[in-house]
This record gives structure tokens, sequence and C-alpha cells, in this order.
């Protein structure tokens, strides 16, 4: 049995908060949003980074194409958010180091608070960017599809003519979401032993419990990015140099083998390497746009032995049905699906 103070925030929730606090540094200088095009006159894509203090990307040519349609061009100095957001962020670094030095359980609700209620104006205000930005339209500019508006999705994916957005928050918003998980977790966390205190005594074993349930909800193994030149396909151990034909396997115990292109997976696979029922997800990466990973059930997959990839897989997978259909008129390819290649 531990003694506990009832109106104090436990140790573990005070050195969880300082981490978080420590974590928002990084977004002082990383992305936080993104929005990724891709068009068939741009294989390769197009992407518009959001920092807290600027635009990056390719955003001089996307002004250039946003000319024709009449859309406002982008700069860093129309936007006042990209003065403010710093400072916010400096504000909620303070926040979590002070209020885990604190460790007053009043001051980490008031922090929640606060988080939630900035999470939910910024992406009030961000959608109303997109709104302006993509109604506001020049009358005379080259090309006017009447009744149409490019305002691109909040989240997601969206058809604008040609090209396809994707709108996700970047490296710095996931640590957004994620400090935000956190904190959501730790009131509930000291809710809990708050309810559980009785006569000022805990149980060591009940403590232990809700540590265990808070550590593996942070622990779900996701995909990582294949490293272009740095990474070695886990299959026949060459450095993976052409990402269009990556994919990648995580086990259910969360360790992940890259590939350079789906002949070394499913030779892999074959090999049983790692049994059948270890593995938690396959992924394939896009063959366009910015190469992403997709989960191989949510694939588009093309077979074409017109595809030359490092160890000549000829499969290669996309996000997008219409992707795979353009695509497969270029290199006389066949449809397939991952249950077939998983049989």
């Amino acid at each position: 049995m531990i003694e506990m103070n009832s109106n104090k925030i436990n140790t573990l929730t005070r050195v969880l908060l300082l981490i978080c606090g420590l974590a928002l540094i990084a977004v002082l200088i990383i992305p936080i949003w993104r929005i990724d095009l891709t068009a068939p006159q741009y294989p390769e894509g197009l992407k518009l980074l959001i920092f807290s203090n600027r635009l990056g990307g390719n955003v001089d040519i996307i002004n250039g194409l946003n000319h024709y349609i009449g859309m406002k061009t982008l700069h860093t100095s129309d936007f006042i958010e990209f003065t403010v957001l710093p400072v916010i962020i400096i504000f909620f670094v303070m926040a979590f180091i002070f209020i885990a030095w604190l460790g007053r359980r009043k001051w980490l609700n008031i922090l929640f608070i606060l988080f939630v209620c900035f999470g939910v104006i910024a992406m009030i205000d961000f959608w109303r960017w997109e709104f302006n930005y993509g109604h506001h339209l020049n009358p005379d500019a080259a090309i006017i599809v009447p009744g149409m508006a490019y305002q691109p999705p909040l989240v997601g994916y969206k058809q604008l003519l040609n090209f396809g957005a994707y709108s996700i928050p970047g490296t710095g918003g996931w640590i957004f979401v994620g400090v935000g998980v956190m904190i959501l977790l730790l009131v509930i966390f000291e809710w809990w032993l708050s309810r559980k205190v009785k006569r000022g005594r805990l149980p060591v074993k009940a403590i232990l419990s809700v540590i265990s349930v808070i550590w593996l909800s942070g622990c779900h193994a996701g995909p990582e990015s294949l490293k272009i030149g740095k990474d070695n396909c886990s299959f026949c151990k060459m450095t993976i140099s052409d990402n269009r034909y990556g994919a990648e396997m995580i086990t259910r115990k969360g360790k992940v083998f890259k590939f350079d292109d789906s002949h070394c997976l499913l030779a892999f696979m074959d090999a049983t390497t790692v049994e059948k029922k270890d593995i938690d997800a396959v992924y394939f990466t896009d063959f366009t746009g910015v190469h992403n990973l997709i989960k191989a059930d949510n694939a588009f997959l093309l077979q074409s032995d017109n595809f030359k990839g490092p160890m000549n897989g000829n499969i290669v997978a996309f996000s997008m049905e219409d992707s795979l259909k353009k695509m497969a008129q270029q290199y006389q390819g066949t449809v397939i699906t991952w249950k077939q290649l998983d049989q």
C-alpha cells in the first residue's frame, strides 16, 4: 500500500507531462500539416508544408498553377497565424513543464481544457482559411469553371479538377495529436486514482494496472517510412533505392521488416520467417504522389512486366482507383488484389 494526496498528481503523470512539454518543442521546427497534390503532369506530386511560422514545399509551383484558376497566391507574410502560433506552442511547452513541477490535479484539468480548445480553434481557423482560399477567386482568371470552388479538404482526400489533394497532419501535427491523447489519458488516470483513494491509501497493483493500460495505448506500432539509400531490404539485403516499389511488414509484436519490392516481400512470406498468424499488417508504397505507405487490404494493385522494380516484382500499388486505371492503360497491366497474392 502507498500513501497518496488526493490533490496531487501521480509521479508517473508528472514525468509524462514533462515529456509531452519537451516533445512540443519539436513542433516549432517541423511541419504541422501537409497538403499533397497529385496529377498526371506531376507524377512525383507536389506538396505544401505548413510549419508553425512559415509555408514550405513547392509553394512557388503551386502559386503558379493557382494563378491560372484565380486562386490567391500563398505568402507567409499574409498569415497572422505564423506570428501567433509559435507563441502559443511555447506557452504550452512552459505550461506542461510548469504543471509537471507543480503537480496539482486542478491545473492538469485546466491544461487539458485549454489544449482541447486550442485544437478546436486551430482546426476551425484552418477550415476558414481553406474556404476563403478556395472560394474567393479572381473573376478575370484565365481558366474559369462556373460554380467550381477549389477548397482543399480539411482532412483526407478531394478531387480538384485533374488534381488529387490529400490533407493530412505532418509530423508536428501527429505530435500534437499524441500529446492530446496522452493528456486525456492522464486526466482519466488521475480521476480514476482519486476515485480509488480510500483513507488516503491505494493498492500498488491497481496503480500498476492503470500504468500498463496507458503504456500499451502508446505502443501500437505503425508503418515506418522507407529511408532511401539507408534502409536495407529484409529479404535480399540490398539497399532500398526506389520507394515506388517498396513494401513493409509489421508483426504483432511491433517488429518492422522493409522490402525493396513485392518480390522480396512475397518471398519473405513464403519462407515463413514470420508465421502468418504473427503478421499484424502489410503495406505497399503508393507508386504515385509522395509514395505514402498503403495498407495492403486497401491498396489497388497492378501487375505488369513493364514495371522495372529492383527485383522484378512487377507489382505496384495505388491509393486511388483512378490512378490505377490510368496506369493500367499506360503499362498494359492486370489488376490484382492482395487476397490473390496472399493465398
